[in-house]
């Protein structure tokens, strides 16, 4: 029971990450591949916070939230105004960038040892250690950032970020400011991927580079095509098979070391599958390079 509960642990945590993906690679276009690196400095963020000088984990999670966003304008301001696979390439070396500095600033990250100990979350006095508390805590939170995107794609701003996704020459055409939108919809998306890192961190109680890597980007991308780009339930749809589906294989008897690259080629033959069948996903509004 308490390995199932685990399962809905993680993909609660994926919902809130691929939610966040879509609102800016389905709801605006913009494909990133440095969501990871979001994801890792929320977890970073919270887990040294709590470690070292006993910051609280919902202060944690804001704090965190605000390091994402911060990081994310220097991506930003940079490289937004580069299109389609240059921005692409733009995001991959900062997901480089980030993943060399938490694999290698020993003083500040412990780099490759990791940080251990992290306390479990507390909420109002009280510490959650039971498997049903983390998964109503990763529901809750899962259901904050899918409340927050839903509000924001049919919001006016979202309408706007969809006019950028179709036409961003003639959305500028009509007064908008497009660089302004992105700016802030690529800071939104970190700080929601920061969140679930900060959670991340404190429900496994120990972190190292290795769980924010670019595949971790790939993996989360992955869910918001094949669930179904710009979608209200493409991404919680990716990300419950592509986390589940990992699952199903270790009850089929295969060894571990063939299973990991079972799990990449199954991964790699939905993606092309979907880009050859079906390029919106499976319940996606929008294709991919359209």
């Amino acid at each position: 029971m308490e390995y199932v509960l685990h399962v809905m642990v993680m993909v609660c945590i994926y919902i809130t990450l691929a939610v966040a993906l879509d609102l800016l690679a389905g709801q605006t276009g913009i494909v990133s591949v440095a969501h990871a690196a979001f994801y890792g400095l929320g977890a970073y963020t919270s887990a040294l916070l709590a470690v070292r000088w006993g910051v609280p984990f919902p202060l944690g999670i804001v704090c965190g939230m605000l390091v994402a966003t911060l990081a994310s304008f220097a991506v930003s301001l940079t490289s937004l105004r580069l299109h389609n696979d240059y921005f692409v390439i733009a995001t991959f070396g900062f997901q480089m960038i980030t993943f060399s500095i938490l694999n290698n600033w020993m003083a500040v990250t412990e780099g490759p040892v990791g940080i251990a100990d992290i306390p479990k979350p507390s909420l109002l006095g009280s510490t959650i250690s039971s498997p049903i508390g983390y998964v109503v805590l990763a529901s809750v939170l899962a259901g904050i950032a899918y409340l927050i995107v839903n509000a924001i794609a049919s919001s006016p701003f979202g309408r706007v970020l969809r006019a950028i996704r179709e036409d961003e020459v003639f959305t500028e055409s009509l007064g908008k400011n497009t660089f302004k939108f992105k700016i802030t919809v690529f800071a939104l998306a970190a700080a929601l991927a920061a969140s679930a890192g900060s959670f991340y961190a404190h429900y496994v109680t120990f972190i190292d580079p290795t769980s924010f890597t670019v595949m971790e980007s790939i993996l989360v991308l992955s869910m918001v095509i094949i669930g179904g780009a710009g979608s209200r339930r493409g991404p919680l749809i990716g990300a419950a098979i592509l986390v589940i589906l990992p699952e199903v294989l270790r009850f089929i008897g295969l060894p571990s070391s063939v299973a990991a690259n079972t799990q990449q080629i199954i991964y790699g033959g939905l993606l092309v599958a979907m880009m050859m069948f079906r390029p919106r996903g499976l319940v996606g509004r929008y294709g991919f390079g359209r």
